[in-house]
């Protein structure tokens, strides 16, 4: 039976309701939210003010206004940067980042926009004391992970967001690795833009994301056109979440995002998060007890996502990879992860390492089962 432990890349399987919402979105609705006044429209437009709340109430966000629909968090992301940045602005970040921040972030740095790489230690981590140092008087924004997709390793965002915020710069939380998976009350933290996509913690399907733009932050939009309402003029709506959403929204989409986002709602995210944190411990363990293999990041004791990326000594990963899939059906994320800067921070530059990350349908006995056929592998090694 396949075994899936790639859920960092993408949540699966989904729960049942998923499915079925996405279905009945397609099937029984069929159009978009703010089309028309007929029954469909109506539904439509209904499901989607629904999602919204939904989100909203899973991270703490009082006025779902502000919760802006998505197809990605790497759209989020790029939609936080280049409508708040401009030339003369002064960025802080880490070398921990995934590309989704990277690339606009060097992008933006060609376009006169000044960024501060804050170095991570070897496990991954930054201190608010190293973010605070960075700080200038023209920093317009501080950007960085909640967890990393490559070490599980957990930035302490509180306290970063208590320093941003005396600082007087805005608070970008990439919460891919961690919504939906670890409780985030957003406006307590001090964040000002989180972005999130669906289909990972959230457990709805590709194509989908969120931004959430705090009171008091103006963005300019990223793309002009249709919003469905406010169709007089030709100017782009000032209201939210309208100004940020051009373009029919993905109802089959967010249905099914809202049914993944009522799904962590009623098991409750605490119990999500306690179940990750067992299995990813298991894996840890694990992986400390096998000769030759080495576990980044964290180390027992510190906080870590649901994460746990290893290298194994005269083995290359990508080999480890191919041989779990093929002998064993397992299926794990091998290489550089969209990352290259984070596997430089720790290391593992240019090989990468195996990454694997369970997900809430995963079980203890797959993890008895994965940590059996890496034995296997590890031991049957050329000397």
């Amino acid at each position: 039976m396949s075994l899936y432990l790639d859920n960092a890349a993408t949540s699966y399987p989904k729960p049942d309701a998923v499915y079925d919402a996405v279905n009945h979105a397609l099937r029984e609705i069929g159009v978009g939210p703010g089309r028309g006044v007929h029954r469909r429209g109506m539904a439509a437009t209904r499901l989607v003010f629904e999602a919204r709340e939904a989100v909203a109430a899973l991270f703490g966000i009082a006025d779902s206004s502000r919760v802006v629909f998505t197809h990605s968090a790497t759209e989020a992301l790029n939609l936080a940067l280049f409508g708040l940045l401009l030339p003369g602005d002064h960025v802080v970040t880490t070398t921990m980042e995934h590309n989704s921040l990277v690339r606009p972030l060097h992008l933006l740095q060609a376009r006169g926009v000044e960024v501060t790489w804050v170095e991570a230690d070897r496990r991954g981590s930054v201190t608010p004391a190293q973010i605070a140092a960075a700080l200038r008087p023209e920093t317009k924004l501080v950007a960085l992970s909640h967890c990393s997709n490559v070490t599980g390793s957990v930035q302490p965002i509180g306290e970063i967001g208590r320093a941003t915020r005396s600082a007087g710069a805005h608070f970008l939380v990439d919460a891919a690795q961690s919504a939906g998976m670890m409780p985030i009350d957003a406006p307590a933290l001090g964040i000002d833009l989180l972005a999130a996509p669906g289909h990972k913690g959230l457990l709805g399907p590709q194509g989908t994301g969120i931004l959430y733009v705090a009171e008091g932050v103006e963005l300019a939009p990223l793309m002009v056109g249709g919003t469905g309402g406010f169709s007089a003029g030709p100017e782009q709506p000032d209201a939210m979440p309208e100004r940020l959403e051009s373009g029919t929204l993905d109802t089959p989409g967010i249905a099914g995002l809202k049914a993944g986002v009522e799904f962590i709602r009623d098991v409750g995210i605490d119990v999500v998060a306690a179940k990750e944190q067992r299995l990813i411990a298991s894996i840890v363990e694990g992986l400390a007890a096998m000769a030759g293999v080495t576990c980044h990041g964290p180390v027992p004791g510190e906080p870590r996502g649901g994460v746990a990326s290893f290298t194994v000594a005269g083995m290359d990963s990508q080999e480890i990879g191919f041989r779990l899939d093929r002998e064993y059906d397992i299926s794990v994320r091998v290489g550089l992860h969209c990352a290259p800067d984070a596997h430089r921070t720790i290391g593992t530059f240019p090989g990468g390492t195996v990454r694997v990350s369970p997900g809430y349908f995963t079980s203890d006995r797959d993890v008895e089962e994965f940590l059996a056929a890496l034995g296997e592998i590890v031991g049957r090694k050329q000397p």
